[in-house]
């Protein structure tokens, strides 16, 4: 075979073999009544499940054997940690918000957490619509709580006809908007990502093999070793799950900060 037909099947087969599927969480476990599924868990939640263990593992070691004075690494870094977010509800939501701090800890590093498990080969939880969107209702929940609790009952219901009725039905949609724009914020993110790092590998994937099959390699261990791989999805994971599970996850937070503090109105 000549250069140019080596070329001519390389390409064909670059052209066949370029086909990326992405799909959504996998069922982990399902019940089943003879033919008909009573119930299944996806692998987002038994995600969740492993690392709430593995976090309450750590947090137990982090926060073991505390003294007044720090004598131990761990207890500087418990210590850090907890002063971080301290000053961070402090500075967005006032004094007397401080018992938000529990919450917008844990949500940040379960976010986190969440998003960096994709490093280890797990699929992010928080490429799954299901799990971005139970923070964002659990957000909204809040803001409700806090707006009747600031305005009444009857308050909240008559802010959604101000300042005149017939923009009505445009306040309720922006009421929902809320979390809707939340879950969507970071679930799309977090999801361009990881489809734009599966259509690379995939590229790579078969650019390798179209240069073998154009050097007429036929070595089964190239089978599994894609030399245009190398280096590149470390750089990839880098921005894709490092940086962006750290921004979106801080940008969730804040967001939560900000619209409770906002429908708190004069708790501060």
């Amino acid at each position: 075979m000549d250069t140019a037909q080596a070329a001519e099947t390389a390409i064909k087969a670059f052209e066949t073999e370029l086909q990326v599927e992405v799909l959504g969480p996998r069922k982990m476990i399902t019940l089943y009544s003879g033919d008909t599924e009573l119930f299944s868990i996806s692998e987002t939640v038994v995600t969740g499940w492993l690392l709430i263990i593995l976090l309450f593992i750590f947090i137990k070691w982090l926060t073991s054997d505390l003294k007044v004075v720090p004598t131990t690494k761990r207890q500087v870094l418990a210590e850090w940690f907890v002063t971080f977010f301290n000053n961070l509800v402090r500075e967005n939501m006032g004094e007397k918000m401080m018992h938000f701090t529990p919450y917008i800890a844990s949500l940040f590093t379960f976010a986190l957490t969440g998003a960096l498990v994709s490093v280890f080969g797990f699929r992010s939880m928080t490429v799954d619509i299901n799990c971005t969107g139970t923070w964002a209702a659990i957000t909204f929940v809040m803001i409700t709580y806090y707006k009747i609790k600031s305005n009444g009952v009857g308050g909240y219901l008559k802010g959604f006809t101000e300042p005149v009725a017939i923009i009505t039905p445009i306040n309720i949609l922006s009421e929902i908007a809320t979390p809707v724009s939340m879950a969507l914020r970071m679930f799309g993110n977090m999801s361009s990502g990881m489809i734009i790092s599966a259509v690379i590998y995939g590229f790579l994937t078969v650019l390798s093999n179209v240069v073998y099959n154009a050097l007429n390699l036929q070595l089964e261990a190239l089978n599994y070793f894609h030399v245009f791989q190398v280096g590149v999805p470390a750089v990839l994971s880098i921005y894709f799950d490092f940086f962006s599970g750290v921004i979106q996850s801080y940008v969730f937070i804040s967001l939560t900060m900000a619209y409770v503090k906002d429908a708190a109105g004069g708790e501060d």
